[in-house]
């Protein structure tokens, strides 16, 4: 299925815009990351880690995220995204997650992935629809 060695890991970045940010404040209060944005760039950044690693048909989804979301990036901040696999149990992948503004830690945690079969996948979720 796969041969994921641990210290496997994984990197993307983010210009933080009012696409991801909160506007709940009001579009003229502070504008920064919002959490959700920046548990999906976590996720996806640990997905595209491990993705290359995997058969054919093979893919991953989350299943556990536990994530402390430490300090604002404002709009027009980079941050970057880092995830690492710490352990690899049967079909579970399990990872260190960070993100960096310019200038601090603004998230880190743990997140776990699940090795999935696509088409194996797919048809179970066609048959919980009937």
């Amino acid at each position: 299925m796969a041969n994921i060695p641990i210290g496997t890991r994984g990197e993307f970045t983010l210009l933080v815009t009012s696409d991801v940010a909160i506007d709940f404040l009001g579009l003229d209060g502070p504008r920064v990351l919002s959490t959700p944005q920046m548990i999906g760039r976590m996720e996806m950044t640990c997905r595209n880690a491990v993705l290359p690693l995997l058969d054919p048909g093979y893919d991953t989804v989350g299943t556990q995220v536990n994530v402390a979301h430490l300090a604002a990036a404002p709009i027009g901040m980079t941050v970057t995204f880092t995830a690492e696999v710490t352990a690899v149990i049967d079909r579970r992948v399990q990872f260190r997650v960070e993100a960096r503004d310019e200038k601090e830690k603004i998230g880190e945690g743990t997140h776990e992935r699940a090795i999935i079969n696509v088409a194996k996948f797919a048809t179970r979720l066609a048959q919980k629809k009937q």
